[in-house]
């Protein structure tokens, strides 16, 4: 019966901070500085350089081991790469 209670307490707790989490990506100037150095490096040439690395790894262990799998992992692991940024950005600065 408590667990219960306590459950719904939390889930009230939870129901009152969405609308504050709905303008979490807009404010915070104080970390502009940050978020432009990380989106520099995950879109740019560094993110560029460890995709390649990842599809190069990824080739040579394919044929030290005979099997397409590790080839196929380092160009699931680009394309995540190459597309993650955009896709959370576009996640974290929605407005309701």
């Amino acid at each position: 019966m408590k667990s219960q209670q306590l459950k719904k307490q939390l889930l009230l707790a939870l129901a009152m901070l969405v609308p504050f989490s709905a303008f979490a990506g807009t404010t915070g100037v104080e970390f502009l500085a940050l978020y432009n150095w990380v989106m520099g490096i995950a879109g740019g040439y560094a993110a560029r350089a460890i995709s390649i690395a990842a599809i190069v790894v990824g080739a040579l262990m394919s044929l030290g081991r005979g099997s397409p799998m590790p080839i196929l992992s380092g160009i699931g692991f680009a394309v995540f790469l190459a597309y993650l940024p955009g896709v959370v950005n576009g996640l974290l600065t929605a407005t309701i």
